[in-house]
Formats: structure tokens, C-alpha cells, sequence
């Protein structure tokens, strides 16, 4: 999320000879689109404390630009830095409340996020995320750290059902808000990247992981949905890793993918391949969401890496190919929704390409759009009507 790491293996799937362009032809046999199904992820110079971004205007144009739903990391490590109130200093006592366990919990950032989303006619879907150091696995080495006891990243889930779920305090105080609860909630990301997960291969620990997410998530909101990781890369094989894991099926509701490939018509092909994946595993009626959808405009200005890249011409041409694709293989496919990646990125030569990938660009507290950003507007609306 917030930036995508290095670890992302060069040989994606984009390498692949991707077939399956006479199923994904365009048209606009699924449209209306039901709401929802248009989201961006948000990260980057957007939330950064030092970005300087005005987060309202920003909700402001990606509500004029048919954004309907946010895809956006809830830092554990952040809210819930110090595991008991009696590391807390006199100053700091009146920034957090008692979470599930008695874990001192700040809601501010989130708290942002969420009343922003509310008051544009946005849901949002948190990917929750980072460690805090009172949990972290010993010996975790480079990356992010995997929590070391699972029960306090799903306690973490228990306090955050508490604040946005149905029931949520957040709604209790703002009653001015349209009231939109959060439903759905993401584990972690992109598990089989060794900077996101130490532990290699993954599957195993990170569905202990995903039994206490959804252990602590049913019993706080019985009708939510649990989110597995996004799955990049070859896609369809990290899946089949996790149900090789006993009893994970029985773990998660919902699928991310993350098809970044060369073209439009690739990425419709690696969801039928995560498709026929859930079939096979006798979980057809399960949903998927395109949760990174993009293409980076890093050509000619940073090291390249990977073969997706492209211009910004590209990208522009690219999401006017793939919103229709979406819409109109969006029910054979079972496709719930899909985000951008992403709104904003941090762009200098040099940089990595995925901070190339957003439809505005932002550099040393300029904010500049790019072509991607009207099409992605036009492509949207024409899917929404």
C-alpha cells in the first residue's frame, strides 16, 4: 500500500502470454455499475503527515470523478503504539481511548478518513496493517514485522467494529453524518512478498493470522465480510498456497487481487484464473475485488523494473480500455469492485516506478494532474449511467 516495495517480484505475471481478449471485448452490457463498484486506493503524499495535501478538495474531485468507494490502510502500528495506559505520558492521556484488551487505541487518523468518505457518499475498505513494536515477531529482519500473538491484531479489529461497524461510537458522534459502517475488512497485504511477510513461505502463518481476523470480526459483526490479502503476481498460485492451509476456506468471504499485466484484456484474464481457482476449491459463490488495478507512467523517468510500465499517454489509454472490461465481465466473473492504484503518487526521477501510478501527481507539495486523471473521470461516469 502506502508504497509499494522493491520486493515485488520482476517476473509478474505481466511476462505471461495472456490470452482471453474475445471474453473481456468491451461493452457496456454491464452497466449501470451498482454502487460502490468504482474505487481508488488513497496513500501516499495524500495522507502523509508531511504532504501538505488539502484532504477535502481531494475528496471533493475524486467524488466528481465517479470515485465511489476508498480502499485505504488502518495503521495498527500508529493507533495503538503502547500495548497498556500506564506507558502513557500525563499529555498523551487524552488522545486515546481504552480499545478491546484495554490497549490505549487513537482513532484521529482514521477517524479523518472515514468522516471525509461519509460526508462524500463514499465506503471505504480498510486494509489493516503495520505492527506495533509491543507485538512484533522476534527476528522479523527486513520489512514489516508480522504481528508475534495473533489475538492482538484481531483485539485491534474488535476495537475498530466498535468505532465504524453498525454500532460504531463514530456514528453516535456525528450524527449529522450520512451514516455508511463499515462491512468489509481487508487482512493485511500482499502476504507472499517478503517485505510485507518475514515468514517464507507464507501461507501457513498468515492464516493463523486471518483465523484470529475472523474469529474476533464475526463475533463483533456477525454479517461483516472478511477480506483476504490482496494477492499479486501470479495470482491464481498464491491463492491455491492458502487453500492448501487446512481449514482455511473457512476463513474469508471475499478474494483481492492485484492484476497489474501489460493490458486491459490481460487483467480480466488473471481474475477468470483466480475464478476457476475458487471454483475448483468449491468456493464459486465467493466475490472478488480488483483491489490495485493500474498501470504506472514510470517510462523514461526512473529505472525500470517491470514490463507494465508505461507512459503517461499509456496509462491514460490503458483505463479507458479497462473500465468497460470491468463492467462488462464484472457478473461472469463475479467481480464485487475494483481500485485504482492510486489517486496520488509521490513523483521524482528516480523514483520507484509504482509512485508513478496515480492519476494526480505530487512533488515537493505540488500537486499536478495527469492525462489518467479526465479519463479515468469520463470512463467512470460512462459506467455509472
Amino acid at each position: 500500500m502506502h508504497r509499494r516495495r522493491a520486493a515485488l517480484a520482476a517476473a509478474v505475471v505481466a511476462s505471461l502470454a495472456l490470452t482471453g481478449a474475445a471474453s473481456a471485448r468491451a461493452s457496456l452490457a454491464g452497466t449501470p455499475v451498482p454502487p460502490g463498484f468504482v474505487g481508488m486506493n488513497v496513500d501516499g503524499p495524500m495522507i502523509g503527515a508531511d504532504g501538505g495535501v488539502a484532504m477535502p478538495s481531494q475528496f471533493d474531485a475524486m467524488r466528481a470523478h465517479g470515485v465511489q468507494s476508498l480502499r485505504v490502510s488502518f495503521n495498527w502500528a500508529s493507533a495503538q503504539p503502547y500495548a497498556s495506559s500506564s506507558d502513557l505520558s500525563p499529555s498523551q492521556k487524552g488522545q486515546f481511548v481504552s480499545g478491546a484488551g484495554g490497549v490505549p487505541t487513537n482513532f484521529a487518523a482514521t477517524d479523518q478518513i472515514v468522516q471525509l468518505a461519509a460526508a462524500h457518499g463514499m465506503s471505504v475498505l480498510p486494509v489493516v496493517i503495520y505492527t506495533p513494536s509491543w507485538d512484533v515477531e522476534p527476528g522479523a529482519g527486513g520489512g514489516l514485522a508480522r504481528p508475534h500473538i495473533d489475538y492482538w491484531y484481531g483485539a485491534y479489529l474488535t476495537t475498530l467494529i466498535g468505532r465504524y461497524g453498525p454500532h460504531g461510537s463514530f456514528w453516535s458522534d456525528h450524527p449529522t453524518l450520512s451514516k455508511r459502517p463499515i462491512r468489509m475488512w481487508e487482512i493485511w497485504n500482499e502476504p507472499d512478498i517478503v517485505g510485507y511477510w518475514p515468514t517464507q513461505p507464507f501461507a501457513k502463518t498468515y492464516v493463523a493470522l486471518l483465523r484470529a481476523a475472523h474469529a474476533a470480526i464475526k463475533s463483533a459483526d456477525p454479517g461483516a465480510k472478511v477480506v483476504l490479502a490482496g494477492v499479486p503476481n501470479f495470482s491464481w498460485k498464491v491463492l491455491s498456497s492458502i487453500y492448501h492451509v487446512p481449514g482455511a476456506a473457512q476463513q474469508f468471504d471475499v478474494v483481492d487481487v492485484h492484476p497489474y499485466t501489460k493490458t486491459p484484456a490481460g487483467v480480466i484474464e488473471i481474475l477468470q484464473r483466480i475464478r476457476n481457482v475458487l471454483r475448483r476449491h468449491g468456493d464459486g459463490d465467493k466475490r472478488i475485488i480488483a483491489a490495485e488495478t493500474g498501470w504506472p507512467s514510470s517510462l523514461h523517468k526512473t529505472h525500470h523494473e517491470f514490463d507494465f510500465e508505461t507512459t503517461e499517454a499509456g496509462q491514460a489509454s490503458n483505463l479507458r480500455a479497462l473500465l468497460p472490461l470491468l463492467a462488462a465481465n464484472r457478473r461472469r466473473l463475479g467481480l464485487l469492485s475494483f481500485y485504482w492504484y492510486t489517486w496520488m503518487g509521490d513523483e521524482y526521477r528516480g523514483a520507484f516506478p509504482f509512485n508513478f501510478s496515480g492519476l494526480l501527481g505530487w512533488h515537493k507539495g505540488n500537486v499536478f494532474t495527469k492525462p489518467a486523471l479526465s479519463a479515468f473521470g469520463q470512463a467512470a461516469h460512462a459506467i455509472e449511467k
